[in-house]
């Protein structure tokens, strides 16, 4: 039972993703979903109780592997240095890999980061948190000199905007990849540096 139960629901999620990028979100509607699942849509909102919530579940699905991959990359046994510079650009590779090969669905996530939507913050939460354990595992092993662990929070994600905003990503759109893999080697230098010696 509780197999079917995801099985549906996980179909739904399909569907709606490709409604979605058929129509874009404006004209994507619950009842077309629910036609082309061959459903009811009163049994689609007994899974979703709105289109946001079924849009920004749809968002939260392609992120949640990126997420993963990024946990995984936390709990390795390699100095936080390194840790650090392939958390950010796993964030970075994620996010422009999305928005060239799915835009609709990269719009979807860009809009939820605008609007302040839970799927966004919970998100970003979760990046947060695993930069802050890898900035605590450099504290404590004395790779990053211990400082204030909220201005290095701050450090990070200022200085990396450009590659792990989801908006400065498609302004980027017109820059070739390796110019921007370049750039982000260069910040993510200065960063560590920083992080390195205490001066920021």
């Amino acid at each position: 039972m509780v197999r079917s139960e995801t099985s549906t629901e996980q179909r739904i999620l399909e569907i709606a993703a490709d409604q979605i990028r058929i129509f874009g979100p404006a004209r994507a509607t619950i009842v077309s979903i629910a036609d082309a699942a061959q459903m009811s849509h009163a049994n689609v909102y007994r899974y979703y109780p709105s289109k946001r919530a079924l849009f920004d579940e749809v968002t939260a699905a392609w992120l949640r592997p990126v997420e993963t991959s990024i946990r995984v990359i936390s709990d390795s046994p390699d100095p936080a240095y390194d840790k650090l510079e392939r958390i950010l650009f796993c964030i970075h590779k994620a996010y422009r890999e999305k928005f060239e090969d799915d835009q609709v669905i990269f719009a979807l996530f860009s809009a939820a980061v605008i609007e302040g939507r839970g799927v966004a913050r919970k998100h970003r939460n979760r990046l947060q948190t695993e930069v802050q354990r890898v900035l605590e595992e450099g504290m404590s092993g004395g790779v990053f000199p211990v400082v204030d662990l909220r201005k290095g929070l701050a450090l990070v994600f200022d200085a990396l905007h450009r590659f792990t905003h989801p908006v400065a990503v498609q302004l980027d759109r017109d820059v070739p990849k390796a110019t921007l893999e370049q750039r982000f080697q260069r910040v993510t230098g200065l960063v560590i540096r920083a992080l390195t010696t205490g001066r920021y």
